[in-house]
């Protein structure tokens, strides 16, 4: 599922369509073994060897299809992956991009119950790392492409595919895609595998699906304290330790100013259509004053990051010997940035926050770009409605501004508008943890996600 869906939107009844159902089923057991095959390549930052096996087991998985236009990219210590099913009745209309990334987050064996990278199942899930974060959507995107090109599927305009080998790491795959590479992936715009999703109920009820159209910017900042030190049998007040901790209490103090967008505000909106208890209220106050404070503060109980930039201590180091004052003490601060707030103009907040004593400066090479929300498109959101309706009736799908950062923040900023599209879905309230231990994707919502990209591509592409 995606990596942002608290607590948006209410429950409405569906029906499931049979028809839906039996296309879902009938190739589970061999969707269930590729999505095996790939979860189980540990591709981790620093292992190339993997991502090499990983790339090759997808071109032959392609070229299985008749899609031989395969492009591997090798770069920056990863791959990045290109292929394109070019239209059979051009209309004349740019193609449309679809994505996913290939790498996962370092998994330490020590602390998981089984080896992370053992696929296995369990109460209806499929563990492993990646399984969630992103190798669900990659596999779903993937056969939902084989699947087109068995039925005789005539696409008029070009279908491309971008798996790229260091979201969670550097992102220069998705940057020299839309840079350097712009040729091999220029469309009019991209579906975004790593965004949007669903959640359903235990007892099949839909709650919600989401179209990201916007992402916050990813920054981290190192404040850093610099002292004389000296020998602890003479303490001073002017200590490279106290002065870090009271820029970082400073900071756990702080809130930044509400704000509000296109995508934040078309997602409330519909949140207040739909929801007539208190998160409902709660969210029309906010709607008819954005820069109160109070309701901004209790929205983000329920939804962590989505009015503000918000920032938060995560690594600290400080001193270099037990009897010895400390001469230098720093902490790395990460930020998610709301979008049309500056890199910089966040860093001098903190720095104003720290004092004097503290110096803050942004982490070489780690702010994503800074971008503004794609624009609202009534097409796709209709063709995500009604694709979605193929499996679960009548069910809302609600434009939002994720917290997280994604690939997408290097086509946006380089004018490709991006959409976060998935039919993937996962189970209200039961965690998935992606990025955590024991990794896990809902077995019914990885093989239902397969018709929902299929009907969507055709929709779209048809």
């Amino acid at each position: 599922m995606m990596k942002t869906l608290s607590a948006i939107g209410a429950a409405l009844l569906a029906c499931v369509s049979t028809q839906a159902l039996g296309a879902e089923t009938s190739n589970r057991q061999s969707e269930r073994d590729l999505f095996a095959k790939i979860v189980e390549i540990p591709t981790v930052k620093g292992r190339t060897a993997e991502f090499k096996k990983l790339t090759g087991l997808l071109t032959a998985e392609f070229r299985k299809v008749g899609i031989t236009n395969v492009v591997v990219k090798d770069h920056d210590g990863t791959q990045t992956l290109i292929a394109r099913w070019p239209a059979s009745k051009p209309s004349g209309k740019k193609p449309i991009l679809l994505m996913a990334h290939m790498d996962v987050v370092e998994a330490k064996e020590s602390d998981w119950k089984f080896p992370p990278f053992q696929f296995r199942e369990e109460n209806g899930y499929y563990l492993g790392r990646g399984s969630n974060d992103n190798k669900a959507a990659l596999t779903g995107i993937l056969i939902a492409l084989q699947y087109l090109r068995a039925e005789g599927f005539a696409p008029s305009r070009d279908i491309i595919v971008l798996f790229t080998g260091d979201e969670e790491t550097s992102g220069d795959g998705a940057r020299r895609a839309a840079t350097e590479w712009r040729s091999l992936i220029d469309a009019e715009y991209a579906l975004n595998g790593d965004a949007g999703g669903g959640s359903v109920y235990k007892d099949g009820r839909p709650d919600v699906f989401a179209m990201q159209i916007a992402e916050k910017t990813y920054a981290d900042y190192k404040l850093t304290a610099i002292n004389r030190g000296g020998h602890s049998s003479a303490p001073r007040p002017d200590n490279a330790i106290y002065a870090l901790a009271n820029a970082i209490t400073a900071l756990e103090h702080h809130r930044f100013p509400p704000m509000i967008n296109d995508a934040t505000r078309a997602g409330y909106e519909q949140i207040a259509k739909r929801d007539g208890g208190q998160f409902g209220e709660l969210v029309k106050r906010f709607l008819a004053d954005p820069n109160d404070r109070e309701s901004a503060d209790l929205l983000e109980q329920f939804d962590p990051g989505y009015t503000r930039t918000r920032c938060v201590a995560t690594m600290l180091s400080g001193g270099h010997a037990p009897n010895a004052l400390p001469q230098k003490a720093e902490a790395n601060v990460n930020c998610r940035i709301f979008p049309g707030v500056s890199i910089e103009s966040v860093r001098q907040q903190l720095q104003d926050l720290s004092g004097p004593d503290v110096s803050v400066t942004v982490v070489p090479g780690s702010p994503t770009p800074e971008t503004s929300p794609s624009p609202m498109r009534e097409d796709i959101l209709e063709a995500y409605k009604a694709a979605v309706a193929t499996r679960f009736k009548d069910t809302p799908v609600i434009p939002f501004q994720s917290a997280g950062a994604t690939d997408g923040a290097f086509l946006r900023a380089n004018g490709i508008p991006v959409y976060g599209f998935g039919g993937l879905w996962g189970i209200v309230g039961e965690p998935e943890g992606a990025h955590g231990l024991n990794e896990r994707v809902y077995a019914d919502g990885f093989h239902g996600q397969i018709p929902i990209w299929m009907d969507m591509l055709k929709r779209l592409a048809g």
